[in-house]
């Protein structure tokens, strides 16, 4: 994953969520887990380049028992991972557009929670 320096407006937390993402002008969905989890965004590793700035469909499974989270989201950035050699991988972060206040509560609990016990 990218060590580059931190420029979020929100905390980010390392929490595996399990997450399904499909650009809105394709049929195809990507299936991941979270690298961390913020309330603007979540960053993942995904097969392929999405394409920064493209418009996502989100569904993430917090695995707290929960209803899934469904938002609309955008690419923020794309870095190619030099890390598997065998395939191609791509560090993405994916900024949340539309999530719903009841979901930020949730997630921002998760986050509290992680950073409490670093």
């Amino acid at each position: 994953m990218w060590s580059g320096i931190n420029r979020r407006k929100f905390p980010r937390a390392s929490y595996p969520c399990v997450l399904s993402v499909k650009r809105k002008d394709q049929q195809d969905t990507l299936s991941t887990q979270t690298e961390n989890i913020g309330l603007g965004g979540i960053c993942v590793i995904l097969p392929r380049d999405l394409g920064i700035f493209a418009p996502v469909e989100i569904r993430l499974d917090l695995l707290d028992g929960q209803p899934v989270i469904e938002c609309d989201g955008t690419v923020a950035w794309v870095i190619a991972s030099k890390e598997d050699k065998k395939s191609e991988s791509f560090d993405t972060g994916l900024e949340f557009t539309n999530l719903k206040r009841k979901d930020a509560i949730r997630i921002n609990s998760i986050i509290e929670k992680i950073i409490d016990t670093q």
